[in-house]
C-alpha cells in the first residue's frame, strides 16, 4: 500500500494549522486522495502507518461531524469507510448548532454588562455576526446543492461568472 501523496500529506497540513486534530486531518487527506471507493482501517493504518488506535479516534471524529461514513462491503468483514457525498455542506449544516451557542453566549453577556461599556459593544458585534451567519448559513448551503445539481459549466461560461462577479 502506497504512503499519503505529497499534495494528500499538504491538505492534512492546512487542515491541521485550521485546528484538526493532526491524524484526524491524515485520515480524511487519505480518504479524500484514494482512488479506492472506500478503505478499511487496516489499509488506513497501512497507508498513513499510524497506530490502529489513531485510526479508530479519526475515523470516531470524521463520523460525528458527518465528514465520512461507514459502508457495508458485501463479503467482507471489516468495516469500510468513505468519504460521504454532500460532507461539506453536512458539515456546514452542523455549523448551525455552534453558531446558535455562540449567538447565545454572547446574548448572555450582553446581559451582564453595563449599558456603555466596551464589553458591551464587542458582545453586540459578537452576537450580530453570529445572528447573521445562523440567518445566511442556510441559503448558502441551498445556493450550493442547487448549483452542484446543474450541470458544470463550459469554460466560456466560467470564465463569464468570473467577470461578472469581478465587475
Amino acid at each position: 500500500m502506497a504512503s499519503l501523496s505529497d499534495p494528500a500529506e499538504r491538505l492534512a497540513l492546512v487542515l491541521v494549522q485550521g485546528g484538526m486534530q493532526r491524524m484526524t486531518a491524515r485520515v480524511l487527506a487519505a480518504l479524500l486522495f484514494t482512488e479506492q471507493e472506500t478503505m478499511t482501517a487496516g489499509e488506513l493504518t497501512e497507508t498513513l502507518r499510524i497506530s490502529p488506535g489513531s485510526v479508530s479516534g479519526a475515523v470516531r471524529a470524521l463520523t460525528s461531524v458527518g465528514l465520512i461514513e461507514r459502508m457495508p462491503a458485501p463479503g467482507s468483514r471489516r468495516e469500510h469507510f468513505r468519504f460521504r457525498d454532500g460532507a461539506w455542506a453536512t458539515l456546514m449544516s452542523a455549523q448551525n448548532a455552534v453558531v446558535t451557542t455562540m449567538r447565545e453566549a454572547a446574548e448572555h453577556g450582553i446581559a451582564s454588562t453595563g449599558e456603555d461599556s466596551a464589553a458591551r459593544r464587542r458582545l453586540v458585534e459578537m452576537r450580530d455576526f453570529y445572528d447573521y451567519l445562523w440567518r445566511e448559513l442556510p441559503a448558502i448551503i441551498d445556493r450550493w446543492q442547487q448549483q452542484r445539481s446543474q450541470p458544470p459549466p463550459t469554460v466560456a461560461t466560467a470564465r463569464q461568472r468570473r467577470q461578472n462577479t469581478s465587475t
